[in-house]
């Protein structure tokens, strides 16, 4: 079964299928690549690790020594009062710990030599939370990228998180593809994505004068989805994860839902 909605969805954010998500289209886009790019070229899968933050509920059992059974009157313990155990109080305890998400980045090499040519990032939320190693290691990674003679194209299809900031503010849209060619910098092309319309072909720069080759970023998320059978992984019933949408963006997506009767 498809995807419910023309473009991206939101459902597939949540942190118990996006590790697959992520993975599957990083190998659907690589699937794309290839005829493209061989003799001259080849993509590449390159395997890292992310830790995320995940929060865990812990149900924990606190039992004080005794309690004072009472009836009627108050009854002290020294005047007679018969002492019992009380009954065990059900407490959850909320703990927070990093756990390691394996993701893979594309990688087009120039063949004979290996030179790194391109680099295509699908970002996870790890990549874009301030503070933790994964951003740190990141955002090196990227400054790297950007001061040498690599191309860089990130595709973020994450709603939470933090953006790097650029000189033009941003438009309003939940999902952003930013491009940056080396003959092109400091300028990044930018394509904003939302849930409503198709994800874009995307074009990804080789060495001059060697033509663009593209990713159909639609294709490839549907062909994704299919695959994954995301319908019946996802909660459709709820609403997706977190940041919560503006009414406008929920109630466009609630009957979607309703039409394909999966609310």
């Amino acid at each position: 079964m498809p995807s419910p909605f023309p473009g991206m969805d939101p459902f597939l954010e949540a942190a118990e299928v996006w590790e697959d998500v992520h993975a599957n289209l990083a190998t659907e886009l690589r699937a794309q690549l290839q005829p493209q790019l061989v003799p001259r070229y080849v993509a590449v899968l390159t395997p890292y690790v992310t830790y995320e933050d995940v929060t865990i509920s812990i149900p924990t059992t606190i039992k004080p020594d005794v309690a004072v059974l009472q009836s009627g009157a108050t009854v002290h313990p020294a005047a007679g009062g018969a002492a019992v155990p009380a009954p065990i109080l059900g407490v959850t305890a909320v703990a927070e710990r990093e756990v390691p998400a394996r993701t893979q980045r594309i990688e087009i090499r120039a063949v004979g030599s290996q030179n790194l040519v391109t680099v295509i990032e699908i970002l996870s939320p790890a990549n874009k939370r301030p503070g933790s190693e994964s951003f740190e290691a990141y955002a090196r990674k990227r400054r790297d990228l950007l001061r040498s003679d690599v191309h860089l194209l990130e595709l973020d299809l994450l709603r939470r998180g933090v953006r790097r900031p650029l000189e033009t503010p941003l438009p309003d849209a939940p999902y952003f593809v930013f491009l940056s060619r080396v003959e092109e910098r400091p300028t990044v092309a930018i394509w904003p994505l939302t849930f409503r319309a198709a994800l874009p072909i995307v074009p990804v720069p080789l060495r001059i004068p060697d033509q663009d080759v593209t990713v159909d970023l639609a294709a490839a998320l549907a062909q994704v989805y299919e695959q994954g059978a995301y319908t019946l992984r996802c909660d459709y019933h709820s609403d997706p994860p977190g940041p919560e949408l503006n009414p406008e963006d929920a109630a466009w997506l609630d009957t979607c839902l309703r039409d394909e009767g999966l609310r």
